[in-house]
Parts: C-alpha cells; sequence; structure tokens
C-alpha cells in the first residue's frame, strides 16, 4: 500500500546525490584564517606585557624563541613539507 505522497518522497530521496566523503576542509581553513593569527596577537601582547615594562629583555628573547620553534612546527604541518624537509637531511648524511 503506496500513498502518492510516500511515493513521491521515495523518488526524491533517489534523485538525490549520495555524498560519502567527508573532510575537514572548511574547519582547517577556518583555523588557519582565525584562530592561528588570535594566538599571535595573544602572544605577542603577553610579551610585551611580561617583559617588555620590566625591562626583561633577555627573558622575552627566551620566550621569543620558542615561539619561533612553535611557529615553525604549526609551518611544517600546515604545508605538509615535513615529508622533503626529512628526505634532504637524509639526503645530507647519505650523500
Amino acid at each position: 500500500m503506496t500513498t502518492p505522497t510516500l511515493a513521491a518522497l521515495v523518488d526524491l530521496a533517489q534523485q538525490q546525490p549520495t555524498q560519502t566523503e567527508v573532510n575537514t576542509g572548511g574547519l582547517r581553513t577556518w583555523i588557519l584564517e582565525n584562530i592561528i593569527p588570535l594566538l599571535l596577537l595573544v602572544v605577542a601582547l603577553l610579551l610585551l606585557w611580561l617583559g617588555g615594562g620590566k625591562g626583561d629583555n633577555a627573558g622575552v628573547m627566551r620566550r621569543l624563541g620558542g615561539v619561533i620553534v612553535a611557529l615553525a612546527i604549526i609551518g611544517l604541518a600546515v604545508t605538509n613539507a615535513g615529508e622533503g624537509i626529512g628526505r634532504w637531511i637524509a639526503g645530507l648524511f647519505t650523500g
């Protein structure tokens, strides 16, 4: 026993393309465009507030070194350049 409305719904459901691929491209782009610059701004303000006002320039530079290392790690993760860099480092030792 099929009603015309139910038959129309079944036809409509069968016409819709099935999308089985799930990706995180939109989330990745949003994080890169919003969260990373906001974190950089917060770190810069904290460095200025913690060390700049007290004259502790050496402490600020130590913290800045850590920030640069963290940014390099984020850059490697985002650009997928780790494999190429690993091959280059291996090439230095293997010739």
